[in-house]
């Protein structure tokens, strides 16, 4: 994990990832659906074997910011497709598989501002929100915003995958859509991020932050892990009849090579493990009881834990 995070071998590692996903992936690795409200239209852009990039448009003014931009010519293409102007990217970790694409871009887009975490050593990072416009170098704090065209993002941090993992929250209300969580490694579908440089503690803390956005928040994962995350979930719960419905979609979704994307939160809470540390019959399911005395969130703790020992265990078979 290091080589790949914190040296020039990651880096290298990454461009091979893009051409020989270019090579075997020349359309994408999924079939991009567009979501579109009055006033914005979120393009997911499948990148890499299973990443996702997304284009968030302000239709009114043609003004655009990039989630994640693996791949920049499979971003740049999309930017060209839809004529618009690419005004910011902002990154939720560090992994060349989410930041790879900054520097290209802002090549090719001299306006456009990096936004992510102080505590990511992420490349091109050019935001100025909270130092004088001389400079362009400047995080973003917990829970800023930043707006693009009519759009606002609000940035939250949630360490865990990376210490200085963020999410971004798209308010939809001025569009009238629900509020769209683009979340990184954070959480997927039925799935959540390893937890590569904090504890399980932090990451049950940050998930526990995003859960909090409401039940009817959009979910946009950074990987197409659907199928993966839940087939291993149905192994847990075996009597979960939203996970076993929503399994039997992902399958027909995935057969025809269709983005799983976007689910709901309160979706989630219904069948993802990772979300459900609070649930009894997940607890029970895994042979775990809370100690007397024990508080209930180092229980969750324990019990996140053990349902990622065993989603690691499955990953390996």
């Amino acid at each position: 994990y290091s080589l790949y995070a914190r040296t020039r071998l990651g880096y290298l590692f990454y461009l091979r990832q893009v051409k020989k996903a270019r090579e075997r992936y020349p359309h994408g690795h999924s079939v991009p659906q567009p979501y579109c409200f009055p006033g914005v239209k979120i393009l997911p852009i499948p990148v890499l074997s299973n990443n996702y990039s997304y284009l968030v448009i302000d239709t009114g003014s043609s003004q655009a910011a990039v989630i994640d931009p693996s791949d920049p010519l499979a971003v740049q293409a999309a930017i060209e497709e839809e004529g618009v102007m690419l005004e910011a990217i902002f990154c939720t970790h560090k992994h060349w598989d989410h930041s790879g694409g900054n520097e290209v871009l802002c090549q090719k887009h001299s306006s456009c501002r990096v936004y992510g975490s102080a505590l990511d050593a992420i490349p091109q990072l050019t935001n100025t929100l909270t130092v004088p416009p001389c400079s362009r170098h400047s995080p973003l704090a917990d829970r800023e915003k930043v707006s693009v065209g009519c759009l606002t993002f609000e940035a939250l941090a949630t360490p865990g995958h990376t210490v200085g993992h963020m999410v971004y929250v798209l308010d939809g209300g001025p569009f009238g859509s629900p509020p769209c969580l683009f979340s990184g490694d954070l959480l997927f579908l039925a799935g959540c991020g390893e937890p590569f440089e904090g504890s399980h503690e932090t990451m049950l803390a940050s998930l526990d932050m995003a859960m909090g956005l409401g039940e009817d928040t959009l979910l946009w994962p950074g990987h197409e892990y659907a199928l993966e995350c839940l087939t291993f979930a149905s192994l847990l719960e075996l009597d979960n009849s939203a996970l076993e419905q929503k399994l039997q979609w992902a399958v027909q979704q995935r057969q025809e090579k269709r983005s799983t994307c976007p689910s709901t939160l309160g979706e989630e809470q219904t069948y993802n493990p990772f979300l459900r540390t609070h649930r009894p019959e997940l607890q029970e399911a895994l042979g775990l009881w809370q100690g007397g005395g024990e508080d209930p969130d180092a229980f969750r703790a324990r019990v996140l834990k053990e349902v990622r020992r065993r989603k690691d265990l499955y990953q390996a078979t």
